[in-house]
């Protein structure tokens, strides 16, 4: 693929609850480790899975050489990858799931700005990526840090993707795609971010058996060559809607024991024109299907949180009735969504409707998991949720929501994200909302922890026969502090 080249290696025939160390070796020579390295051993774990790290929203970090600060704060996962190289190897972790906005397309860092515009001058989009080349540039700084190519080399990684992985506000709306596609770069960028998506996250998310079946992954490895036009041509054809479907599925499903976790893409998948939908009626059949059997515990990982700071969520709701309204009304409203975000599940009612539908069935089930937990990020604060429905579930349901791992949104968002759990504004929206004929919602929630703020890391424990929540935030390079812990369920 032009300057890139990549190794796509599948390994067979592990023994289980085995850890087994390896080294990648070109032409002989031992290229991983590095020589210097003051890392443990890389290691491929077959143990099972009780720990899972979680979070979102990795903007890169300043390189050592950069004039600039790096403004965003000590970084969370870098912090954890640093005290885990301390601890006996039964202390690892046992998966890793990263909920989105791994690189930042729309918002580089200074050098990847130098480097574009040394690369293609002063043409637009300034300040950005569009090409497959300059995605993998942004990849490879990203996690070219010691501690982060550690840490993905010895812990089982899951990934998804959020709008600034493609650029801000992707697929928010309609309007926002008639906009995008106006622009004369925008066919270069969707296609080489999709396309480069699935080289660097999506096919690490799925199974030798996955894999064997994936027609492009055998399409990609039959031809062996170049096969950039062959990724890109995929990523056209992955991004169009079809009379309200979308050709590729990016969502995955891992089970790790007795703990299933679905992950949604919550992007891509969008259906936006007519009714609009989180996810389009084939993604929810295949979420509906999967989501059966009897698990301890159902984890359900999207990009985005389903249950939100209530003011929020009524305001986002209002706001995608107003944006549906003819007129300066519906301009109006449409203008609002996209300055202020407003995309989440409740932007997207039926939706969000259907997901709690969905989680009462599968929580009053006879054979109902302990837990049902929607794993996201995002909203660059963290905090738990627990729901609640007028006929209750056998699980406990709840919301986990850890976001940023390395950012630093501006600081207004912590005074609009503590105020919007205020009963004093959510009611008032709610009875606007239920004035403007949108449905009750169909359960209630708390907030249990937060909103925390700051670089965090958050772990979801299912060993000793319980489910715990733990939030950890970066208070200073290289440690983490404990903010929040939660019992969640027992067995």
């Amino acid at each position: 693929m032009g300057e890139q080249h990549f190794a796509l290696v599948v390994i067979e025939g592990l023994k289980a609850d085995s850890s087994i160390p390896y080294a990648v070796a070109l032409d002989a020579n031992t290229v991983w480790p590095e020589p210097e390295s003051s890392f443990p051993p890389c290691r491929i774990r077959t143990r099972p899975v009780e720990k899972i790290v979680f979070g979102s929203c990795r903007a890169a970090k300043a390189t050592p050489d950069s004039k600039e600060p790096d403004t965003a704060g000590p970084d969370a996962l870098d912090a954890y990858a640093l005290r885990m190289r301390d601890l006996p190897e039964q202390h690892w972790p046992d998966a890793l799931l990263l909920l989105g906005d791994q690189v930042y397309a729309d918002e580089p860092t200074p050098r990847i700005r130098e480097w574009l515009a040394a690369r293609r001058g002063e043409a637009e989009p300034k300040n950005e990526v569009v090409s497959f080349r300059e995605y993998a540039e942004l990849y490879h700084e990203t996690w070219s840090d010691p501690e982060i190519r550690w840490l993905l080399s010895t812990v089982p990684t899951s990934m998804i993707f959020d709008d600034h992985d493609v650029r801000d506000d992707w697929n928010t709306s309609r309007t926002w795609r008639e906009q995008m596609a106006e622009q004369p770069w925008w066919p270069a960028r969707i296609r080489a971010g999709l396309a480069s998506y699935w080289v660097y996250q999506h096919i690490g998310n799925l199974g030798p058996k996955e894999l064997a079946n994936n027609e492009l992954y055998r399409a990609v490895t039959e031809a062996g060559t170049d096969v950039q036009e062959l990724l890109e041509n995929f990523a056209e054809q992955a991004d169009k809607e079809v009379d309200g479907r979308k050709p590729t599925s990016w969502s995955f499903r891992r089970d790790f024991g007795r703990t299933r976790l679905l992950v949604l893409d919550t992007r891509s998948g969008r259906i936006l024109d007519g009714q609009r939908l989180m996810i389009g009626a084939d993604e929810f059949d295949w979420l509906e299907a999967n989501a059966e059997g009897a698990v301890d515990n159902l984890l359900i990982g999207s990009s985005l949180p389903w249950l939100m700071p209530h003011a929020l969520s009524h305001f986002q709701s209002l706001n995608e009735r107003a944006a549906g309204l003819p007129g300066w009304r519906g301009w109006l409203g449409e203008k609002v969504r996209q300055a202020a975000d407003l995309e989440h599940w409740p932007a997207f009612r039926a939706s969000f409707e259907q997901l709690a539908h969905l989680i009462h069935r599968i929580g009053t089930a006879p054979d109902a998991p302990n837990t049902i937990c929607v794993l996201s990020g995002d909203v660059h604060h963290s905090y738990v949720a627990r729901a609640a429905y007028p006929s209750p579930t056998k699980s406990q349901v709840l919301q986990l929501v850890c976001s940023p791992v390395h950012n630093d949104p501006p600081k207004i968002f912590r005074t609009v994200f503590s105020l919007s759990w205020a009963r004093s504004i959510a009611v008032p929206l709610r009875r606007l909302a239920d004035r403007r004929g949108i449905s009750p919602d169909p359960i209630r929630w708390r907030k249990e922890s937060g909103p925390h703020f700051g670089n965090s890391i958050a772990t979801l424990d299912t060993s000793a026969g319980t489910t715990r929540f733990i939030l950890e935030t970066a208070r200073r390079p290289g440690e983490l502090v404990k903010v929040s812990e939660l019992g969640l369920a027992s067995s």
